[in-house]
């Protein structure tokens, strides 16, 4: 029975059986070379889910012609048609009437070159003569074997598409064989247990088509959760289990006060350039910091000039800093750097709520969009997320702080100096991707500087940390360039595709 060119994935089935019974293997691609990719694979996954046959993929590079290498085929190679056309001109001929011969322009360029260089024309005076009597056309002999055989030598192949007459394109084809229930008859199947079977007793010799546990559902183009929300939530997970309170975080814009000066970052600190931080220019200005509701009773103007004298004379015996304080400096408005200015909001609060009696411990933590006026390259962006965690408590050690990042990230399966913080620590995690330790947080103790002009007792200590959300996830995910991850970059199908996450499982 001849193949025959079929879209009836039926009718194919019982054409690759019947020529499977002449043999015990077949090729696709001698066998069906003209029958669609999809129809073919459909028949054969037909057929082997019922064990008739068995299959597998092979996949080869064919090389195709051109448009011009066809051309080549049919009137020969550039170089041939000059020799041709020059030849046939006992007296020689001059380039311009070359190119009325020809009658492409491109072709006579192309082809005297590589006539010259054959040494099959030369040029006596204003015109072009022949140096030999007959040619052998190479490159048209060539092109002829690939466009029959789809190959050729590596070589000739290469110097081909360096001519860019040929181009390299990924073939595949099925090698089929008998199965172990082959037959030249497809049996029928049946789907469900009727009434009816049970009643005649037809189901005791019906053949059940088998249940495919690993056939995929129906795509229900359903809204996906991007990668650094799924790690978001984990994070929180992390920080509520482990006695945290959610600090709220959806105020972007800050004043150089609460995003600097509340944390004794000197107003001469690099931080502050416009190298490193994003200036707001209108409004340049905000106001002095006040309540930010009717309830809220606390003395703002006292903590203004406590922050101001710990930064210019010093005071609860720091010496500060010494330097003129400048309170324009201090309110100016800046795209927030850091979580950070949130939580000294929210230590100020603590600080209040413990007036007239001992200071409670709290534990706080955020998971926000920070900015920063950053070199964008694989590990960094203007905009990411910081995830940040602070603990208030009474006779707490850098011993302490060291034990309680080994816990809390271990629970996420991870076995630079801050002028807040003093003593400070890095974090580091191995990327496998990048082949290197990459940063991936830092932690310290808040300085005294810090804490006091809020009104916390000397004896309270406060743990910070924070890490960005990005590298943890890069690391998850095995995403070694972060604008893969957030931006104009991101393939959509990445998102809809990736899988679900826990921080503490592989």
């Amino acid at each position: 029975m001849a193949p025959t060119d079929s879209n009836s994935t039926g009718d194919l089935t019982s054409e690759i059986l019947q020529a499977l019974s002449q043999t015990d293997q077949i090729s696709s691609a001698e066998t069906f070379p003209h029958v669609p990719f999809d129809s073919l694979k459909a028949a054969l996954d037909r057929l082997s889910s019922r064990s008739m046959v068995t299959y597998e993929q092979v996949e080869r590079e064919e090389a195709s012609l051109e448009p011009e290498a066809v051309s080549i085929v049919s009137h020969g190679s550039h170089e041939a048609r000059v020799f041709d056309a020059v030849h046939k001109a006992l007296d020689g001929l001059s380039i311009q009437d070359l190119e009325k011969e020809i009658g492409d322009k491109n072709v006579t360029k192309v082809g005297q070159g590589k006539a010259f260089k054959e040494k099959w024309i030369k040029k006596d005076g204003s015109k072009l003569v022949s140096l030999v009597d007959s040619i052998n056309d190479v490159t048209r002999d060539q092109l002829r074997i690939i466009q029959e055989t789809k190959t050729h030598d590596s070589k000739i192949i290469a110097d081909l598409k360096k001519r860019k007459l040929l181009k390299m394109q990924k073939v595949i084809s099925f090698r089929i064989s008998k199965g172990a229930k082959f037959a030249l008859e497809l049996v029928k199947e049946e789907t469900d247990l009727t009434a009816e079977m049970l009643a005649t007793g037809s189901w005791k010799t019906a053949t059940f088509k088998p249940y495919n546990f690993r056939a995929l559902g129906a795509d229900q183009h359903s809204g996906a959760l991007h990668p650094l929300n799924k790690v978001r939530q984990e994070f929180r997970h992390i920080f509520f289990e482990m006695g945290f309170a959610e600090m709220p975080t959806d105020q972007y814009v800050e004043s150089g006060f609460w995003n600097f000066d509340a944390l004794f970052v000197p107003q001469q600190h690099p931080a502050r350039d416009l190298q490193d931080t994003f200036y707001v220019s209108d409004p340049k200005k905000a106001d002095r910091p006040g309540p930010i509701s009717p309830d809220d009773k606390r003395d703002y103007a006292e903590y203004f000039e406590s922050v101001r004298q710990v930064h210019e004379n010093g005071k609860f015996g720091s010496i500060g800093y010494r330097y003129p304080w400048d309170e324009e400096e201090s309110l100016r408005l800046v795209l927030r750097t850091h979580t950070t200015a949130v939580s000294a909001a929210m230590l100020h609060k603590l600080a209040f709520e413990g007036r007239g009696g001992r200071t409670p411990p709290a534990r706080y933590f955020s998971i926000d969009r920070v900015f920063r006026n950053e070199s964008v390259d694989a590990t960094h962006l203007c905009e990411f997320h910081q995830v940040e965690g602070v603990i208030a408590d009474y006779g707490l050690t850098l011993g302490g702080l060291m034990e309680f990042m080994n816990i809390f990230f271990g629970k996420m399966g991870i076995t630079n100096y801050n002028p807040y913080t003093e003593p400070s620590m890095e974090i580091f995690s191995y990327h496998t991707g990048l082949n290197k330790l990459i940063e991936i947080g830092n932690s310290g103790m808040f300085r005294p500087e810090t804490l006091e002009p809020m009104g916390l007792p000397r004896d309270l200590r406060v743990y910070g940390f924070g890490l960005s959300l990005e590298r943890p996830t890069m690391i998850k995910y095995g995403i070694s360039n972060i604008r893969e991850l957030l931006g104009h970059q991101v393939d959509l199908r990445f998102i809809e595709k990736n899988p679900a996450v826990r921080l503490d499982k592989d």
